[in-house]
């Protein structure tokens, strides 16, 4: 493939909207939010231990409750689950990853869009989607969609 001067502008437009994300305020906030987690030790140590814990769910999960230790490491990671989801630094780093994932969605389909309608975006949200099957089902039509 050769480069034109097409691509060179489309590369250059699109360097221009990665420096518009990044200096974006959902970026930022992101940035806050995620400094806030990780910059806090015992926090950051608290997901750690929840991420050895989910290895050892895992492992649980593969032999069921037929494993020795199933009832031990379920009570566990649900405790380890519910501190971390009841901490208000974890809730506003979920809350901001939330909106940067629903900005980049709304920017993928607006530029999907641009191209044509019938360009199919993984969004993993429904609200963006015209069609009753988000828009990219791969049922080949199957759930009554007109793909």
């Amino acid at each position: 493939m050769m480069m034109t001067d097409e691509w060179m502008s489309i590369i250059e437009q699109s360097e221009i909207l990665s420096d518009m994300l990044l200096s974006s305020e959902i970026i930022q906030e992101y940035r806050r939010a995620n400094h806030a987690v990780y910059s806090d030790k015992s926090l950051a140590k608290a997901i750690y231990d929840f991420t050895n814990m989910k290895e050892r769910y895992e492992e649980v999960q593969r032999f069921g409750r037929y494993h020795p230790d199933y009832k031990t490491v379920m009570k566990d990671i649900r405790i380890q689950k519910r501190e971390l989801d009841m901490n208000e630094q974890v809730a506003a780093l979920r809350i901001a990853e939330n909106d940067v994932q629903n900005l980049l969605n709304e920017i993928s389909t607006i530029i999907a869009r641009a191209v044509s309608d019938s360009v199919k975006v993984p969004t993993g949200d429904g609200f963006f989607s015209d069609s009753s099957c988000g828009g990219s089902c791969g049922t080949g039509g199957g759930c009554s969609c007109s793909a």
